[in-house]
Order: structure tokens, then C-alpha cells, then sequence
């Protein structure tokens, strides 16, 4: 072997044992600094609902739109439901804020109409049937509602007021 080769395998074996040396002090400083931050007393963040309610000024639910039932296998026609600043799960479940137990076409997870800084949208949330605002199927991302917009879930069609 001639003698630069030898000079060569030496210095990647140097380097490669100082990697390792400073890959091992690095995960030490990391276990140590992790180890310190564990023994150290922690404030809960947690507050009671009466802490709470103290500290956040209670939000005003401004109505920013409603819905009406105009057909319905599952509603009574001319029913209203408002839209305020939280949004509107409609579906076949009982857990949705308008639940259409009686449509069998509605998923039980089937729509959402969300408030936005520019208006009201509706958003198909996985139905197996489609949502269709004013007979067009809606895709991702959902559609923004002018009033009179017909949205038709399962067999259950709602005009969008303000």
C-alpha cells in the first residue's frame, strides 16, 4: 500500500470518529436539556369554566343569515334556522346542529355552513350523495351563498336568506 493511501484512511477515520463525538454530545445536550425542563415545576394552563368565563368577554351571536326548509321529507316547510358566527352541521345523525333523520338520502355527517369574513359557505363534508347548491354539485372547498341559493341535501332543499 502506498503511503498517501495509508495518510488518507487515517484522516476518514479521525473524521469519522469526531463526527460521532459531536453526534453523541449533541443527543446528550438534547437529554440533558430535556431532563432539566421535566424537573421543573409547571403552571397548569388549565382554567374552570368560572375562571374563564371571568376572563373572556362572552361573544355576541350576530345572525348573519338563515335557512328555510322549502322542501323537506324530514322538516316541516317555512321552518327557519339562523346562521351566526359558528357553523351549521346539517345531516342525518343526531349530533348535527339540524339533524334530517327522516331523509335517507342525507349522509349522517352531510354539510357544513360556515360564516366567513366574506359571507356564509356551504361545504360538503364527505356525503355519499353530493350537495348541490341551486342544482350544481359543490366540490372541494365548498360555495360562497348569496340569498336565494337552493341547497339541496339529501331530499331536503334550503333557501339561503339573510
Amino acid at each position: 500500500m502506498p503511503l498517501a493511501s495509508v495518510g488518507v484512511e487515517t484522516t476518514l477515520l479521525v473524521l469519522k470518529i469526531a463526527f460521532l463525538v459531536l453526534l453523541y454530545l449533541f443527543i446528550w445536550r438534547i437529554v440533558r436539556s430535556a431532563a432539566r425542563d421535566l424537573r421543573l415545576p409547571q403552571e397548569s394552563m388549565i382554567l374552570s369554566p368560572q375562571q374563564a368565563s371571568v376572563l373572556l368577554a362572552q361573544p355576541v351571536a350576530r345572525e348573519l343569515g338563515r335557512l328555510v326548509v322549502v322542501e323537506s321529507s324530514a322538516l316541516e316547510e317555512g321552518d327557519a334556522y339562523a346562521i351566526d358566527s359558528t357553523a351549521l352541521t346539517v345531516g342525518r345523525g343526531d349530533d348535527n346542529d339540524l339533524s334530517l333523520p327522516g331523509d335517507s338520502f342525507a349522509s349522517s355527517h352531510h354539510a357544513k355552513f360556515e360564516p366567513r369574513r366574506d359571507g356564509v359557505w356551504v361545504e360538503d363534508i364527505g356525503s355519499t350523495n353530493g350537495t348541490f347548491v341551486n342544482g350544481i354539485r359543490i366540490s372541494n372547498g365548498g360555495r360562497k351563498l348569496i340569498p336565494g341559493d337552493v341547497v339541496r341535501i339529501g331530499e331536503t332543499d334550503l333557501r339561503f336568506e339573510r
